[in-house]
């Protein structure tokens, strides 16, 4: 994880834990639905940032005989629960309180002081939202921000984005539905405010643990990553043919490669060793993430009649069945 990537999670994290002292404040004082709702979703968000911290740390343990490759993976399975925490906690809470207030509305009272702690909220949130959005700028290159969340390999910097981006969507729906509920008399719209802080919530949580599920099961490294593999290995005159590259994100920064060659007929052993040692060090060189080379020796022909078997397996696999 860079040093920016962690400020950025340091920044959220104070941020939006004075907020939400601020909001519960807020809400004894004034009894919003929506005011709640905002200060659960802040306090949610400061746990979450608490556990990415804990999941970086994690991840970067150096590798033990029961895990020989690293932790890197924590992160992925720490962002997944921040996923499972939003949805659960954030937007349950929300929606229960919002259904809960809409059944049974009473007024809000010292609006004002609403008015005053969602305009500070959103100054703070706003700042951490650009702050964030800076940081993710950065490594999304040409790539749409929707493309950047489903390719990316390090989930924190999305994962940030995305919580800031529904503070703000949260904020801004808290307000209109106090400022209904003030100009109209009708004491629903506070109510109505929190369910959609609720749904908001419960969308943003979804498309999180949907991304990152990819990750935490193993997703391979980005295209460009497995043709400038390609390419280094294909360049070595001692090799006669790429059988199969298999690549999979230990984590944000480590990658694992596994490579199927066919060398030349008439190598001796040791220009064979000598080829997997050339090949093992630039593609380390060249992707810096990559920290495991796995090349095995086979010839195409080999190749393709154990991945032959190999589907012929799969498909004579008997279906599960009941006994009547």
């Amino acid at each position: 994880m860079a040093t920016g990537s962690k400020k950025v999670i340091y920044a959220a994290a104070f941020g939006n834990g004075g907020i939400a002292i601020t909001k519960f404040i807020a809400a004894s004082i004034t009894g919003s639905g929506a005011m709640l709702a905002e200060a659960i979703h802040s306090v949610v968000d400061t746990t979450n940032q608490l556990l990415l911290l804990w999941g970086i740390r994690q991840s970067n343990r150096p590798p033990s005989k029961a895990f020989p490759l690293g932790h890197g993976k924590e992160i992925y399975f720490w962002s997944f629960v921040v996923a499972i925490l939003i949805f659960a906690v954030g937007s349950g809470v929300s929606l229960y309180e919002g259904v809960k207030r809409t059944i049974s509305p009473h007024p809000v009272e010292n609006v004002t002081v609403n008015y005053i702690v969602l305009s500070i909220a959103m100054v703070f949130e706003g700042a951490a939202w650009w702050y964030a959005l800076r940081a993710f700028r950065e490594v999304k290159g040409k790539r749409s921000y929707l493309e950047a969340a489903q390719s990316g390999k390090d989930p924190t910097l999305f994962v940030v984005l995305l919580e800031d981006s529904a503070a703000l969507i949260g904020l801004v729906v808290a307000m209109i539905g106090i400022a209904l509920g003030q100009l109209t008399g009708i004491q629903y719209f506070d109510g109505i405010a929190t369910i959609v802080i609720g749904v908001v919530l419960a969308m943003v949580a979804c498309f999180m643990a949907w991304e990152t599920k990819g990750l935490l099961i193993g997703e391979s490294a980005e295209p460009e990553v497995e043709a400038k593999i390609r390419d280094i290995v294909s360049q070595d005159a001692r090799i006669d043919s790429i059988n199969e590259l298999i690549t999979i994100q230990m984590g944000p920064h480590h990658l694992l490669v596994n490579l199927s060659v066919h060398f030349k007929a008439d190598l001796s052993s040791g220009a064979v060793e000598e080829a997997v040692t050339a090949c093992n060090r630039k593609i380390k060189e060249a992707i810096p993430i990559v920290h495991r080379v796995f090349i095995e020796a086979e010839s195409w022909s080999a190749h393709r009649a154990q991945q032959c078997a190999h589907r012929h397996d799969e498909s004579s696999e008997p279906a599960d069945s009941t006994d009547s």
